[in-house]
């Protein structure tokens, strides 16, 4: 897939513009280059927080009003579309099985993007992100385990695995203003890390009745997007073609069709300046941040509160099991996996990173809100436990905001007033 320029994967361009085969671009306009395309997505997901912060306000007030059957009767009207085939949907369906995908697709990117030009291309400095977002993720599914146990509820474990970066960084964006660039950097790499084990998990265990003919034929799409990449074919409207094709071949198969964008984004070409990966993210980011996941968190975050619902055992147990694993379960298996890493020697964090910031950024990985609410929609078909589940991943990312952003304000006041005291933690 070379888009609209002439640039394959495998082409690295000079800072003066010459072609070479080395993989290695490291000149001063690359690397400024980088530095603006990294402010750009991280302006766009603070400012994302917000349109998404709003959109929840709306659909929790919606929700619990004297509107809320117009709000379950707009979620639930049915859509059919026929073209050379017949799709029925919910809104809600279209939302999260359709507009999601492209959500996924820029994650994708974004994943590709790191693995290639950002943090996750160095073993050694991504050595320690890895580790605390692996530790992130083992401990709170842990937790929801253990606790919901005896209630035959444990198909959750994957809801508190999930961070969501843009309100993650919009919390650091608030309170910690002071803190070392790297506090940012190395937050955003484990979130990314996050995020792929979140997309494992979502296409291995919460994937159904999987369809061997389906997946097939999703395979060979997958072989005709890159033929086509091999070739030079650079017309968008084939791209976009073979990606609904995609689509609908993984809807069909039991995988779920999200992970359709996420292949995508994963096959789309990074190096070189300009690339196409960098374009297609520069285009679909904000339209991702301000349209389809404030519109995915109004269909989805209008839960009922109704603490009545808490009284049953198993709705109990997994708001419980929620709440641990995202307060307490992120902030030990991130701030444990940290600590060992860095010990052992395997990597070294940040300069400007100590103790302090790493609980603090851990705490406020605990904000597990959009890929959260997504894995929920998939783990449980009872309302009930459903809604009990989406409460808690609502009131846990509250928490881990609140009490993360406050350590992370008091550690960026004292690096301030004492920056030779910040450093708390040894990283060599």
């Amino acid at each position: 897939m070379t888009g609209d320029g002439d640039m394959t994967d495998d082409d690295d361009v000079t800072d003066d513009g010459d072609v070479t085969d080395s993989g290695d671009v490291t000149g001063p306009g690359t690397r400024r280059r980088r530095a603006r395309a990294l402010r750009e997505f991280l302006d766009t997901e603070v400012a994302g927080a917000v349109v998404l912060l709003v959109a929840v306000v709306v659909a929790l007030v919606w929700a619990n009003s004297s509107l809320s059957s117009s709000y379950s009767d707009l979620w639930h009207t049915e859509l059919s579309v026929s073209v050379g085939w017949g799709l029925d949907m919910s809104m809600h369906q279209v939302v999260n099985d359709g507009l999601m995908t492209v959500f996924f697709f820029v994650v994708g990117l974004e994943i590709k993007r790191e693995l290639v030009d950002g943090e996750l291309s160095d073993p050694r400095t991504a050595a320690v992100p890895v580790a605390a977002a692996i530790g992130g993720m083992v401990v709170p599914a842990l937790l929801f385990v253990a606790i919901n146990a005896s209630t035959g509820t444990t198909r959750g474990w994957g809801i508190p695995m999930a961070t969501d970066i843009a309100f993650a960084l919009g919390v650091l964006a608030v309170a910690g203003s002071r803190l070392a660039s790297g506090a940012k950097l190395f937050l955003l790499t484990s979130a990314v890390v996050d995020d792929i084990g979140a997309i494992v998990v979502i296409a291995v265990v919460y994937s159904t009745s999987i369809s061997p003919g389906a997946l097939l034929g999703a395979a060979v799409v997958i072989g005709m997007v890159l033929l086509a990449r091999a070739t030079g074919v650079q017309s968008l409207v084939v791209y976009v073609l073979l990606g609904v094709l995609l689509w609908d071949a993984m809807f069909e198969s039991g995988v779920h069709a999200t992970i359709a964008g996420v292949v995508l984004g994963l096959i789309t070409p990074a190096r070189g300046p300009d690339s196409v990966a960098e374009r297609l993210e520069h285009r679909l980011h904000p339209l991702s941040s301000f349209v389809i996941v404030p519109l995915f968190a109004l269909a989805n975050a209008g839960v009922r509160l109704d603490v009545g619902s808490l009284s049953e055992p198993a709705p109990r147990a997994v708001a419980l099991g929620v709440v641990v694993g995202l307060v307490i379960g992120k902030t030990v298996g991130i701030s444990a996996a940290t600590a060992i890493a860095v010990k052992t020697r395997i990597g070294r964090l940040p300069d400007g990173v100590g103790a302090g910031e790493v609980i603090g950024m851990a705490m406020v990985a605990g904000i597990g809100f959009t890929v959260s609410l997504f894995v929920t929609e998939l783990a449980f078909d009872d309302p009930a436990i459903r809604d009990a589940a989406k409460t808690a991943v609502l009131v846990a990312s509250v928490v881990a905001a609140v009490a993360g952003g406050t350590t992370l304000w008091w550690r960026g006041r004292r690096t301030a007033e004492s920056p030779q005291q910040a450093r708390t933690v040894p990283d060599r």
